[in-house]
């Protein structure tokens, strides 16, 4: 029935999908759409968890990528790959903000953090983990959104380039902050920096000074 709705999603849009028309194209009658989904909705929110599901098996984690911020642009251009082959399921995917409480959505963004989280212990980010997060996953959701409600002579592919670097530089140091990366490195950085800051008193600014020359010693 999944399937069936799919099909009708990518052939004649959202407005086609019916329980009657999935029914018919599942070979099965109407009263089993709402046993097992209740409902329209309940089919709809199913179609877009196999949407998730299926976005989250093209995904490639590198555990160790030789270039940090090349991988972070080829899994945004996963990202918007994958929606603009896949219009009416993707648009249908991030209509609904509640669809955020998919295990497959959540599944997903864990992985985006986890690229994330290599970003910051290799001193590439600029900004707060999970704001980082944030502005990967809206540009990419907003660069195929924008990119679908254009009409055909308008799509600009320097538009989706544009988008892509604007989040790599909004997120990212041009260089890494630390020499080395993990916990000792950063610690030396920081420890480097500490005589110029401004925000901690005296007293903060020394025990501060003794965690960091602890983490500092390597091993």
């Amino acid at each position: 029935m999944i399937e069936a709705a799919i099909g009708l999603l990518t052939r004649e849009g959202r407005d086609a999908v019916t329980t009657r028309a999935v029914a018919d194209a599942a070979g099965m009658q109407p009263p089993a759409i709402y046993r097992l989904f209740g409902d329209k909705n309940g089919l709809l929110d199913a179609v877009a968890e196999h949407g998730f599901a299926a976005f989250l098996a093209t995904k490639h984690v590198d555990p160790d990528p030789d270039d940090p911020i090349e991988d972070l642009r080829a899994g945004w251009d996963m990202a918007t790959e994958f929606g603009l082959a896949n219009p009416a399921l993707f648009t249908l995917m991030y209509s609904e903000p509640t669809r955020a409480d998919s295990a497959s959505f959540r599944a997903g963004m864990e992985i985006l953090r986890g690229r994330v989280r290599r970003l910051a212990a290799g001193g590439w980010l600029r900004v707060d983990e999970e704001l980082a997060a944030q502005i990967i996953h809206a540009t990419g959701r907003g660069a195929v959104l924008t990119w679908l409600s254009l009409p055909q002579d308008r799509r600009d592919p320097a538009l989706l380039t544009a988008l892509r670097e604007a989040m790599v530089t909004a997120v990212t140091n041009e260089r890494p902050a630390v020499r080395h990366p993990g916990p000792a490195g950063a610690a030396r950085a920081l420890r480097a920096a500490l005589p110029d800051q401004t925000n901690l008193s005296v007293a903060e600014q020394h025990l501060l000074g003794e965690w960091l020359n602890r983490l500092a010693v390597e091993g």
